[in-house]
């Protein structure tokens, strides 16, 4: 079968273009003119170019395709341009499905995020069903995705389009090679740049058993629905002692109040504005750390055949392959 996909270049679509190939699949993959190609690097892949702003350019590259994956997203925790992300994110997601209806596809897999689901009030994992509205979406990142998963969804409801939506975690892994706002967490924590933490959680999935997930929501998955495909809840510090127990190091044991970090946020968002360069934290950030951000795959497991991968393989394999592409080489630690 000949599959399109965008964001095949990144991080998430990457492994799942690798995914696909293995499963005898030819692929498609839509490439900016500007994209860092190293992750198609040596791959069967046909590249057509492209971008989800230019819907001219989306309808001609689904042509003869039997399915899509949507995995493409401007994912930023901040933007100095916060249009430019609703056109990416909503518009693009709105041009590409709206294409892929007109071209007749058989299947698509639209990659929303759990940013854009519930949380529940006792801080136990959230599911696809936890109660959220558009009002709870911090952030232009998850607003945006929000807003386009809600498209999708419309379009599946109102017009037929044959969608499976997947929700990913926060996915690390082999060639984030941007990295990714959870990958350059593992980068900065083993170049000693993470002296504190605040109290937080997350979950956190390797990109391999996500990319896995795509192909079982591509292949089981009920039109309509959506899957979580997480992994382990872990806590920052948590994930912090993982990361440096496997590079070697002492991880950090100064736990800051979240409140006063609003006024070292916003300061870091004014230098940001000037220099462009995104900050590295923000008020954004800081709210949506008030809750823990714990979710259950449970219906991905049992519906899907789904397998997360514990924490400490995840985050082992993040950081074989951040060394070996020089990114975290610090003097004292294994990496």
């Amino acid at each position: 079968m000949r599959v399109f996909v965008t964001g095949g270049t990144g991080f998430v679509g990457s492994a799942v273009v690798r995914h696909l190939l293995a499963a005898g699949h030819a692929v498609r993959a839509l490439t900016r003119p500007n994209s860092d190609t190293r992750n198609l690097a040596g791959l069967p892949v046909e590249s057509v170019l492209g971008t989800l702003e230019d819907a001219a350019s989306l309808a001609a590259a689904v042509q003869g395709c039997a399915a899509v994956f949507l995995v493409a997203a401007d994912y930023r925790l901040w933007v100095p341009d916060p249009a430019a992300m609703y056109r990416a994110n909503v518009e693009g997601t709105k041009s590409l499905m709206r294409a892929a209806l007109r071209a007749g596809v058989e299947r698509v897999v639209y990659t929303s995020s759990v940013a854009v689901l519930g949380k529940t009030a006792d801080g136990t994992p959230a599911d696809e069903n936890t109660p959220v509205c558009e009002a709870d979406m911090i952030g232009v990142y998850k607003h945006s995705k929000f807003l386009a998963e809600q498209a999708v969804d419309s379009l599946v409801r109102e017009e037929g389009l044959p969608a499976v939506i997947v929700n990913p975690s926060t996915p690390i892994g082999a060639r984030d090679i941007k990295p990714t706002p959870t990958g350059r967490i593992l980068v900065d924590a083993v170049r000693g740049r993470l002296p504190a933490y605040i109290d937080t959680g997350l979950n956190v999935v390797d990109v391999e058993a996500v990319a896995s997930g795509h192909l079982l929501a591509f292949e089981k998955g009920q039109i309509g629905s959506r899957y979580i495909l997480g992994g382990e809840n872990i806590s920052l510090a948590g994930l912090l002692e993982l990361i440096a127990d496997k590079a070697g190091f002492s991880p950090p044991r100064l736990k800051l109040p979240r409140l006063p970090l609003f006024v070292v946020a916003a300061i870091m968002e004014a230098v940001a504005c000037l220099t462009k360069k995104e900050p590295l934290m923000t008020c954004d950030s800081l709210r949506m750390a008030k809750k823990p951000m714990y979710y259950s795959s449970a219906k991905a497991i049992t519906a899907l055949g789904y397998q997360p991968t514990p924490a400490a393989l995840a985050v082992e394999s993040a950081l074989h392959w951040f060394k070996a592409n020089g990114y975290c080489y610090t003097k004292g630690s294994k990496f």
